[in-house]
């Protein structure tokens, strides 16, 4: 065991935090190609619910697993955002030192740290926010269900989280990478560079899915059956016809 006063324990905080941001990158972007699944249509949407509620090993739905999938998320999240606190400028004069020497060198790595940190302080709210909605009502998630609460002004929280999360990421992609030296893409200017043209390109890929999702869950938030409260249901599609 390291001892409080190690030196190597700011080391082992880092790794720590950018396992942790790592993580949460990967369960973003996934998670945004999981609910895009309403773009292929609503079984689609349909069945990437199922999955998230155990169709591969129950034969009824157990929304206690979304519960669970939330409250993993929000552990690495309050761990990550702990740790990164701790990195911030500590009061009025360190913030107005700061941003003295931001104006100065007019750096743009510099710059984009600031953006991550105006992008995790709203997450600090917004995503607790969410990820308490789906910890305490696992169930209400599917093609219907996840259009009605877009609908009846969740597109609010929608956008902030897609901008907020999507730019927090993909900075902190571009930090991780630098930071750990991964792949030799900050040997030099021009790598850098090339790497950050590349985070912008994921940033705006997933943002203008992002957007796309959002707006196929408006469109289907407002028909008759949504407004109404009835739930999806393929079996009973199929019948019909």
């Amino acid at each position: 065991m390291l001892a409080l006063s190690d030196k190597r324990w700011p080391a082992w905080l880092d790794l720590v935090q950018g396992l942790t941001g790592l993580l949460l990158v990967l369960f973003m972007w996934a998670h945004l190609f999981a609910v895009s699944s309403i773009l292929l249509g609503k079984s689609a949407m349909f069945r990437v619910t199922r999955f998230f509620e155990g169709s591969l090993f129950f034969d009824t739905p157990q929304p206690w697993l979304v519960s669970l999938v939330a409250l993993t998320i929000f552990v690495l999240f309050a761990v990550h955002t702990v740790l990164a606190i701790r990195k911030m400028p500590d009061g009025y004069r360190q913030w107005r030192a700061w941003l003295v020497h931001m104006r100065g060198m007019r750096h743009e790595e510099t710059t984009l740290w600031l953006l991550q940190v105006l992008t995790g302080l709203v997450l600090m709210f917004f995503a607790t926010a969410h990820l308490l909605e789906l910890f305490i009502h696992p169930a209400n998630i599917g093609p219907h269900a996840s259009s009605a609460r877009i609908a009846d002004g969740g597109w609010v929280l929608g956008l902030i989280l897609l901008f907020s999360v999507e730019v927090h990421a993909g900075i902190g992609l571009y930090r991780l990478i630098i930071k750990w030296g991964w792949f030799g893409l900050g040997d030099s200017v021009r790598k850098r560079q090339r790497l950050r043209r590349v985070v912008y390109g994921l940033v705006t890929f997933f943002l203008v899915l992002g957007l796309a999702t959002q707006q196929a869950y408006l469109r289907i938030g407002e028909e008759e059956a949504v407004r109404a409260g009835v739930r999806y249901d393929p079996t009973a599609i199929e019948a019909s016809h």
